[in-house]
């Protein structure tokens, strides 16, 4: 087996992080096995190093390497690139074409954003992994082939999972062995390593004196953050290369070409909030409205004991008690999230307080009916989504079979 140096100077490796390490050794010892691996890592960090690692060390690297991104392939078209077509199977399909997965039959595929996979693409794919079995589009033969899977993403495919956006069972298959590449800026040893790596191949591509850096714009060149990661400490090495005449680079010239650091503040409101979550808001405000009418009937039915008792103070004084709590309860619940379950229905219910007509306290009466908010909201998804149940009933939360039959109750 070769060494770790050895692997690092045959693949262009540069770094001595202890985290980069790890994730090479790793690579090493599970190369000449043929279980799948799920290289993990921010964008840029360079993780389509390791399954070519893994493919030059294993006893396939004689045969094909295929690298597919699959987040550049139209979804329309992967499976047909991934698992080959047959002639006339969709329009523009003049002739049969033979897929990665046949192309590459007893080599290594490696499949990069495999996040981004629509799930009919993965469904085929979980198959292959499983029974070593695929079809092509639009033919009914069963196919073999003996390809090994290495895929990639910078996604957190356990979240993807939970939204639904990637099959869990396909991820386990996947990820036999998980290797993370640790961002650039865990590294910073390894900084100033690759900035020199990248100085010297730019002075030679473009024939001019290399870069070099002072003290001070070493450590600027460590502290900064890189979020493009190795990508992004490339392209600006180049980009100064060409630029800079000066090749002595001071910090002042060197924090010009960087981007200047913002820091993002906490966002007040999620971008994307799904209809399970408006779901949850409409139960816990329906809560809150049913509490408040409960309070309502409390009083009405107290206020009445009482003043058939003849304690007019006391009724007075509960009352008030009462009101103020259904009053703490209302300013409690606030507007915007009133339009969750009533859009544009104006301001809450409010009562009047009566403790002087006790007559006027005997018929308090809700004035809030969710049977009418209820309606309200139906009516005004339905304008929404100009009459189309189905988006209708997914804005609101409910089904559509749901949705249908309140439309038959409120004669919508």
């Amino acid at each position: 087996m070769e060494s770790l140096q050895t692997i690092k100077q045959r693949f262009g490796i540069i770094g001595n992080s202890p985290h980069l390490n790890i994730a090479l050794e790793k690579a090493i010892r599970v190369a000449p096995t043929d279980i799948s691996v799920l290289v993990t890592g921010e964008s840029g960090v360079g993780k389509e190093n390791i399954p070519k690692i893994i493919h030059q060390l294993s006893h396939r690297k004689h045969n094909k390497y295929i690298a597919v991104n699959c987040g550049a392939i139209p979804e329309g078209t992967i499976d047909s690139e991934l698992f080959g077509h047959e002639k006339g199977s969709f329009t523009g399909a003049t002739q049969t074409r033979n897929g990665y997965f046949e192309v590459a039959d007893g080599g290594t595929i490696f499949l990069d954003e495999v996040g981004e996979l629509p799930l009919s693409t993965q469904v085929r794919l979980l198959r292959v992994l499983e029974t070593g079995e695929f079809i092509k589009v639009g033919s009914s033969k069963v196919q073999k082939t003996d390809v090994r899977i290495v895929a990639a993403t910078n996604i957190n495919l356990l979240e993807a999972i939970q939204k639904g956006k990637f099959r869990e069972d396909l991820y386990y298959r996947l990820s036999t062995v998980e290797i993370l590449i640790p961002p650039l800026r865990e590294r910073p040893e390894d900084i100033h390593l690759l900035f020199r790596k990248f100085a010297s191949d730019f002075a030679l591509k473009y024939k001019m004196p290399t870069l070099r850096l002072d003290e001070k714009s070493i450590e600027t060149l460590k502290n900064f953050p890189w979020k493009g990661n190795v990508r992004q400490l490339k392209n600006i090495t180049e980009q100064i290369s060409v630029i800079e005449q000066n090749r002595n680079l001071t910090n002042e010239i060197l924090e010009s070409y960087l981007p200047k650091i913002t820091h993002n503040l906490p966002a007040l409101i999620k971008d994307n909030v799904s209809s399970s979550d408006f779901a949850n808001e409409r139960e816990i405000l329906y809560k809150v409205l049913f509490d408040m009418r409960n309070d309502i009937n409390d009083l009405k039915k107290l206020t009445q004991d009482l003043i058939k008792g003849g304690d007019q103070r006391q009724a007075t004084e509960n009352t008030q008690l009462l009101i103020n709590k259904i009053y703490e309860e209302q300013n409690n619940i606030d507007k915007n999230e009133l339009e969750i379950i009533a859009p544009n229905q104006g301001e809450p219910y409010k009562s009047q307080p009566q403790t002087e007509d006790y007559d006027d306290a005997e018929t308090i009466e809700d004035t809030i009916s969710l049977q009418e908010k209820e309606y309200e909201m139906i009516k005004k998804s339905l304008e929404r989504n100009k009459g189309k149940r189905k988006l209708a009933a997914k804005e609101l939360g409910i089904s559509e079979r749901t949705l249908y039959r309140k439309i038959k109750q409120y004669d919508l």
